[in-house]
């Protein structure tokens, strides 16, 4: 399972160095990943202290620092 959280957090950083700030649903829709993967990738890049993270009205959005 670590493979696969390390697997969408890769995803998640080249999806956003692509596409700029998103909403986590906009993630996951475009990724086609669960959500449970989604967010532990984000995590796993929040943890590593490459996101910036911001509370949004509906959703939160995510960009690269």
């Amino acid at each position: 399972m670590i493979d696969k959280v390390g697997d969408s957090a890769g995803k998640i950083f080249q999806y956003l160095e692509k596409n700029g700030e998103v909403s986590v649903l906009k993630l996951k829709t475009g990724l086609k990943l669960s959500s449970s993967l989604v967010c532990m990738g984000i995590g796993w890049l929040a943890r590593e202290d490459k996101l910036n993270i911001k509370d949004a009205k509906k959703d939160v959005k995510v960009s690269l620092k």
